[in-house]
């Protein structure tokens, strides 16, 4: 199994650059299994969505807390299952919505307990960019979803992404161009795994 992640900044696309992976994916014959955090289908994911919509401390890191489980449930249930590819959408960066020092090292913690993988892709957009995608298509925004949240948590991001084997991918442009570079990254494992019957 090709173990691949997608991460990034709250309207960096990651759900659209996941559903276009997985087309593609299954267009090439491959089993494919998408999951997306937080998930709506168990209490930990479901209450990580419900403090995001909260404010104050206490609800900053219960969401920390939730997501992180939610992502830990989701490894344990499905790391297992026979595909060619499993592809998280949110995954270890939701460790920089922590505050500091605290996002280092539940990143840290989190990294050497959990699988890892050569496919992990952050998607970088600029705050003011992923703060208008934001505005012109959500009716409601979250507790990290303003500019200054956007600002705090790109940096921090950055900075956790540099220390392990993400691929940093300018989200700012088109999604076509977004989704080539995946897929330009993905080839070495696309050559060498056989195509499911």
């Amino acid at each position: 199994m090709v173990f691949v992640v997608i991460d990034g900044l709250d309207a960096s696309g990651k759900n659209t650059q996941a559903s276009e992976l997985g087309n593609f994916l299954r267009n090439q014959r491959k089993t494919v299994y998408l999951r997306f955090h937080p998930s709506t289908d168990n209490p930990f994911g479901i209450r990580a969505k419900q403090f995001l919509y909260s404010r104050g401390k206490g609800a900053h890191l219960a969401a920390a807390l939730f997501y992180m489980v939610d992502v830990i449930r989701s490894i344990m249930l499905y790391s297992w299952r026979r595909f060619d590819y499993m592809v998280f959408v949110r995954y270890l960066m939701g460790t920089a919505y922590l505050p500091n020092p605290l996002d280092t090292i539940a990143y840290q913690f989190f990294a050497a307990i959990v699988p890892t993988s050569n496919y992990m892709f952050f998607l970088d957009v600029n705050p003011l960019e992923a703060d208008r995608r934001l505005r012109v298509t959500r009716e409601k925004l979250e507790m990290f979803e303003n500019l200054h949240e956007l600002e705090q948590t790109r940096q921090k991001a950055i900075r956790l992404a540099s220390i392990d084997r993400w691929t940093i991918i300018d989200a700012n442009g088109p999604i076509e161009h977004v989704q080539g570079v995946i897929r330009k990254s993905l080839r070495p494992a696309l050559s060498t795994r056989p195509i499911s019957s």
